[in-house]
């Protein structure tokens, strides 16, 4: 695993970057609902309000998508599995992991399960 071991790194460091991300979107979700009275404020500003709501737990969901992915690589790290395809078995390019630490499916299973998504 020595071989992974600048590519656990990265995994942590992007781990504590997107747990902070979340908590400061939460703190500021939190403040803007007190400064309004609520999670819509005033009639007028409604629309806009509810269109940002939305955008921001766009933004939060696919935070919490990245944030499980690291954490499922991490898992994979401490039982031995990681850089094998969660799929076939086989190990993931390295290329592909340099670029992408959280992947979890090789080249071909990825474009597999991508072609089968459409």
């Amino acid at each position: 695993m020595a071989k992974f071991s600048e590519l656990l790194q990265r995994l942590k460091a992007e781990r504590k970057r997107l747990l902070q991300e979340l908590e400061q979107m939460q703190t500021s979700q939190q403040m803007a609902e007190r400064r309004a009275g609520g999670p819509f404020g005033k009639r007028g500003e409604e629309a806009s309000q509810v269109s940002e709501l939305e955008k921001r737990m766009d933004l939060e969901q696919m935070l919490k998508k990245s944030l499980g992915e690291i954490d499922h690589a991490l898992e994979k790290y401490d039982a031995g599995t990681y850089g094998l395809c969660d799929s076939c078995g086989k190990p993931i390019e390295r290329a592909r992991l340099e670029a992408l630490p959280q992947a979890s499916l090789c080249l071909r299973c990825k474009a597999r399960q991508t072609k089968d998504a459409r």
